[in-house]
């Protein structure tokens, strides 16, 4: 791999990390607002945690540190988890249907960064 691809890819999985911790922002706030709340906790939670995962991932590839690859690897898990259950709600709620699709673009360049 040359270092120009390598530095590309770090910035493609840099932009999707900051792309995902918006969407998780954004969704977990919209969440908080819908009429049945209870019922949306499971995905505030996991966007809250997606979105710190996504934030320490992009600083950890913004300094370009040793640790990126461990950071992608938890943020991959994260992004998953958070996809999965803001697929659930997909249907219904257009802030999780793009949290959905944010998520699931940055667990796939995290997993290739840490691969």
């Amino acid at each position: 791999m040359t270092q120009s691809l390598n530095v590309q890819q770090m910035q493609e999985c840099l932009d999707a990390c900051l792309a995902c911790l918006r969407a998780c922002e954004m969704c977990a706030e919209a969440c908080l607002d819908e009429a049945d709340v209870t019922m949306m906790a499971e995905c505030i939670r996991r966007d809250r945690d997606c979105a710190d995962a996504c934030a320490l991932t992009a600083r950890l590839l913004m300094r370009a540190s040793d640790l990126h690859p461990d950071a992608c690897r938890m943020c991959a898990e994260a992004c998953a988890r958070c996809a999965e259950e803001c697929e659930r709600h997909a249907g219904h709620h257009e802030h999780c249907r793009v949290c959905a699709e944010a998520c699931r673009r940055c667990e796939t360049l995290c997993r290739q960064m840490a691969a």
